[in-house]
């Protein structure tokens, strides 16, 4: 019996689909031969995906070995919390950052260094536009357009993307992250976007009787009530988490998409000196350091998260259990769940 015209359609965008999907999950863990070679005419060289899984495994730095535990903590986890698969979608690949000439893939995540990541990378594609990262302003760093993303390629580019380029993202304790989210987007005098855009929203569904001045500059937000917001069922039914707030899993699905490098924000110096060597140009080029004196650390989080009732603690650890279980952290001992 034939089938119909629609169902022969129907049928075909869902093999096309599962056929994106067996593509991605064959972003491999050994490079293809002869992937990468170097623009220069008669010079070649390793890419870095070559150079983390062809070394001599006894050259390897404790920096890389510790990084190679990471990934294969990452795999384990996924196989042990993750049941349900599913297709990708050029939204979710909008924040992997590509660069062609180094073969990277990095998965940027807010409040995980990524402005300085995003400012190496700008260095690393720039041709020479740009020497010196720290050079670079912030906002600028930031500007859609000035670094390519891997929605922006076909499907076919996407895939030999995947297949040969060193993949890798930073990550950071969830829960100081998030504090680090807080105190720079509702604390800070300057950020009056998020101010008017969230700040306004929080207080008007979180806060009983308030000033009129503070539903119209939303500048005053208190930590218990973003908390609030976070864990309220109709914030997600009504739009994605924000990515500063967002969970890591969320934006660079991890069980997806296998990373090479899976580095810490808690250990980002000698994890983007590792990634640099991958990429063949530690000695040319060095990661900007924080000079950050007030970082946020789990000290920091444990003070505020003190304003926080055990109910409001154990909803807000199960919205970021997956980023604890699949990056390995701990659950903080400050927290109150039961």
């Amino acid at each position: 019996m034939r089938m119909p015209r629609g169902g022969r359609l129907f049928l075909a965008m869902c093999l096309g689909s599962l056929l994106v999907l067996v593509l991605y999950f064959q972003s491999i863990t050994k490079p293809e031969p002869g992937v990468k070679t170097d623009s220069r005419p008669g010079k070649s060289r390793r890419s870095p995906l070559q150079t983390l899984y062809n070394g001599d495994q006894l050259e390897l730095s404790a920096a890389q070995r510790s990084l190679q535990g990471r990934r294969e903590l990452l795999e384990q986890a996924c196989l042990s919390h993750t049941r349900k698969r599913r297709v990708l979608s050029p939204e979710d690949l909008k924040h992997l950052i590509v660069d062609d000439k180094h073969s990277l893939i990095y998965c940027y995540v807010p409040k995980v260094a990524c402005t300085n990541w995003k400012r190496v990378l700008m260095v690393l594609t720039s041709d020479g536009r740009y020497t010196d990262p720290l050079a670079i302003p912030a906002n600028e760093a930031h500007v859609a357009g000035n670094l390519r993303t891997l929605s922006e390629f076909s499907v076919p580019e996407i895939n030999q993307r995947l297949r040969s380029y060193l993949k890798f993202i930073f990550v950071r304790e969830p829960f100081e992250r998030l504090v680090s989210a807080y105190r720079n987007k509702f604390t800070r005098r300057y950020n009056t976007a998020f101010h008017k855009r969230y700040g306004t929203k929080i207080i008007r569904r979180h806060r009983p009787n308030p000033e009129p001045e503070a539903l119209q500059k939303g500048d005053n937000v208190s930590f218990h009530e973003f908390v609030q917001y976070l864990v309220d069922p109709r914030t997600q039914r009504e739009e994605p988490l924000n990515e500063h707030w967002e969970r890591v899993h969320s934006l660079c699905h991890p069980c997806l998409i296998h990373y090479d490098v899976v580095g810490k924000y808690e250990t980002l110096e000698p994890d983007a000196q590792a990634v640099l060597r991958l990429a063949g140009v530690e000695g040319t080029l060095e990661f900007p350091t924080s000079g950050k004196s007030t970082r946020t650390d789990g000290n920091m989080a444990a003070r505020f998260f003190k304003q926080i009732s055990p109910f409001y603690q154990k909803k807000l650890f199960n919205l970021y259990r997956m980023d604890f279980l699949l990056f390995n952290y701990s659950t903080p001992e400050y927290l109150r769940t039961r």
